[in-house]
């Protein structure tokens, strides 16, 4: 090893530990550590140019800044480990411990509406329906009209409607807050041909008291189905799929006769109660059934007010409350806890 040579490693040896010595801080050192330990460092540089020396030279030279990266290499430890005693000492005074495990920042979640709409959405999807939001502020030709309730109909008296005011004109009130997410229904079908198959979740508003099992606000869930050939069978067969996807494959299905004036027939569909297996208990009301939908074949009627020919085309809708079903699968007793934002009850439906 020539003359040369051994002054640059000499130098190098005092200057690098003397930049170690300067070092005071865990960040210091590692910048330290790069600069004459790491791959693109001082000592690699050293040792990359041994390539242009003759043998006797090159294996001289090597040995000796392989000492020294060795040697670099314990006193950089041993300055490592009395950086981090010290700084450990200064953090016990001031309450702060380094080596304590991070606390993750805390993430929201969706509310327990949502996810059981979305479980609800899968539940449909693989039977082709699609999901179609609308408006939430109506026209009342949708709302109403269109879906066989007229003006002087006593229907009306099933939705306690909440109506938006103009103030320049008091009596134009064509608008109001959608009493259910039925007029999907129709816009669907003037905006499209048949085949049909939607499902259409979105809140609705009713004026209306609050108690354990009423909101004024709510989710609710529409579905429709619109083709040639389809009969009530279709409907009972893709409710009871929906019922078996949600609460069990063991369940078993009810339906009964009921009035909804855009179905002819309607009907009220129950699952057996799941708590005891259809032998009666407080969840249903000793019955051993839980009524979850209203649904039926669409009305002749308004299939005619969309231009559809009811002697081609038929179809069912059904109906359903999010929150029913949520309280249901989860023995929440009370809607109101819904919309009450408290976190107690939010965070337990938390997916983290």
């Amino acid at each position: 090893m020539t003359n040369n040579n051994q002054n640059t490693l000499e130098k190098l040896k005092e200057e690098a530990r003397s930049a170690l010595a300067e070092c005071e801080s865990l960040a210091s050192l590692e910048e330290w550590r790069i600069n004459y330990l790491g791959r693109r460092g001082a000592i690699s540089t050293v040792m990359g140019s041994l390539g242009g020396l003759d043998q006797d030279s090159r294996r001289t030279l090597g040995k000796a800044s392989n000492d020294l990266k060795i040697l670099l290499q314990d006193e950089y430890d041993d300055k490592v480990q009395e950086v981090s005693v010290s700084q450990n000492a200064e953090n016990q005074v001031t309450g702060i411990d380094v080596t304590l495990p991070g606390r993750n920042p805390p993430q929201g979640s969706f509310h327990p509406t949502t996810l059981i709409v979305r479980e609800i959405a899968a539940a449909f999807a693989p039977m082709g329906f699609r999901v179609v939001e609308g408006p939430e502020v109506e026209l009342d030709t949708y709302n109403f009209q269109k879906l066989n309730i007229p003006a002087d109909h006593p229907a009306r008296d099933m939705w306690n409607s909440l109506w938006v005011d103009y103030p320049n004109d008091p009596d134009l009130r064509p608008f109001l807050l959608r009493t259910h997410t039925s007029p999907m229904q129709i816009r669907v079908m003037e905006q499209e041909t048949p085949p049909i198959r939607v499902i259409v979740p979105g809140k609705a508003f009713r004026y209306e008291a609050t108690d354990a099992t009423h909101e004024w606000q709510f989710t609710q869930i529409e579905g429709l189905a619109i083709d040639k050939g389809i009969g009530f069978a279709d409907l009972k067969g893709t409710l009871d799929a929906f019922a078996k996807s949600i609460f069990g494959e063991t369940r078993k299905t009810r339906f009964r006769c009921d009035f909804f004036p855009f179905v002819e027939p309607g009907a009220e569909m129950s699952i057996d109660c799941f708590k005891c297996d259809g032998e009666g208990c407080r969840v249903c009301s000793h019955t051993g059934w839980i009524e979850i939908l209203g649904a039926g074949m669409v009305h002749p009627e308004v299939l005619r007010g969309v231009g559809y020919d009811p002697n081609i085309y038929s179809g069912f809708a059904f109906g359903m409350g999010a929150e029913r079903i949520a309280m249901l699968r989860q023995g929440i007793d009370d809607i109101r806890h819904f919309y009450a934002n408290d976190l107690r009850f939010l965070k337990q439906f938390s997916q983290q």
